[in-house]
């Protein structure tokens, strides 16, 4: 399930580089709040502590009630960067896991 969601807000993540209606701005900000959180709790109840820290603060970032004010192109590097970095701990996952 982590995977899915990790996939999930990576594609929306990385269709927010087009340029969509404001809406669609705004449920990707609530999702990623809600998927991030998910992925937070999962992660802390794993005891991996520091990567619970890491999707707590994108879930902060990202979280729609109170906006944080970055111009266009600082959000598209955002997103691409975290869209980035989830692949790659779907990668690093399945990587290290035992055969």
């Amino acid at each position: 399930m982590e995977n899915k969601i990790k996939v999930s807000l990576a594609l929306l993540l990385l269709i927010c580089l087009i340029n969509m209606p404001y809406g669609y701005y705004q449920l990707v900000r609530f999702l990623a709040m809600i998927g991030f959180g998910i992925l937070a709790y999962r992660t802390c109840s794993k005891g991996h502590l520091n990567v619970a820290i890491i999707y707590t603060a994108l879930a902060v970032l990202f979280q729609p009630i109170i906006k944080i004010a970055f111009s266009r192109y600082l959000w598209n590097m955002i997103d691409v960067l975290v869209a980035i970095g989830l692949i790659l701990s779907i990668y690093r996952k399945t990587k290290n896991l035992p055969r």
